[in-house]
């Protein structure tokens, strides 16, 4: 087996791409929004199986790392949700729990450190600005479009920074 510090990286968002949110957007769509609720549901989310599928059979040539916006009190949760549902060892990078600026920008800014020293061979999330800025800046991109999209995350991920 290769040293996986040589080996390409393959980055997978979380939301919408390997979990499936639907069940609590719900919590979104209140004024003001519950996003306690809307987090402390996330281990509770199905896989997507397109998502899951595409992470293990990246995970043969590649290191698979999981970039979100969640926050980062959500950390515990979300590596629990990870291994329970089979996906492939990785480094997860989320986002500050101060931390409000835009998914597309956080997730840039982690991918161009990432992309210094290791060839990222292409990042897999739903979130077409993130995919649109990721692509600007030269990375390989896979658009997740297994699962609707949704507008209420799209608005909280680019005006709110909370996802």
């Amino acid at each position: 087996m290769t040293d996986s510090s040589n080996r390409p990286l393959a980055v997978f968002d979380l939301d919408n791409t390997l979990a499936d949110t639907s069940h609590r957007q719900r919590f979104l769509e209140r004024s003001p929004r519950d996003w306690t609720a809307f987090f402390a549901a996330a281990p509770h989310d199905p896989p997507i199986p397109e998502g899951v599928a595409l992470a293990l059979e990246s995970a043969r040539e590649c290191e698979v790392v999981y970039l979100t916006g969640r926050p980062e009190r959500c950390r515990r949760d979300t590596l629990e949700w990870l291994a329970r549902h089979g996906l492939p060892d990785g480094q997860v990078y989320m986002r500050r729990n101060d931390d409000r600026r835009p998914a597309r920008r956080t997730k840039l800014d982690v991918l161009r450190r990432l992309g210094r020293n290791r060839e990222v061979r292409v990042l897999v999330d739903d979130d077409e600005l993130v995919c649109d800025d990721a692509e600007r800046a030269g990375f390989a991109v896979l658009r997740a479009r297994w699962t609707l999209p949704s507008v209420t995350l799209r608005v909280a991920q680019e005006r709110e920074g909370r996802t």
